[in-house]
């Protein structure tokens, strides 16, 4: 699917860049749903994690540069800081 290596501005040039994308978008969704959805917390943490990664691969190994696929790497982030913040200021 990769033709040319993509530029910041353009959309990736990837699958792995698309799914990441997708899985990020989920995470948010369903992070904001997880009030009406029993288990939707849980699911878009999964997805941001898996979502992530897949963009860390993508900018990595398939040198994917579109802001997009950077963009997808937050709410991995997002999950660690709120796992971290449980583990060290516990309830």
């Amino acid at each position: 699917m990769k033709t040319a290596s993509s530029h910041f501005l353009e959309r990736p040039h990837t699958r792995l860049g698309w799914w990441a994308i997708g899985l990020a978008v989920a995470s948010v969704l369903l992070g904001f749903m997880w009030l009406f959805l029993p288990g939707g917390a849980l699911l878009g943490f999964l997805c941001g994690i898996i979502g992530g990664v897949l963009g860390l691969i993508a900018v990595i190994r398939q040198h994917e540069r579109s802001w997009l696929v950077f963009l997808s790497i937050l709410p991995m982030f997002n999950v660690f800081i709120f796992i971290l913040g449980e583990f060290l200021i516990p309830h």
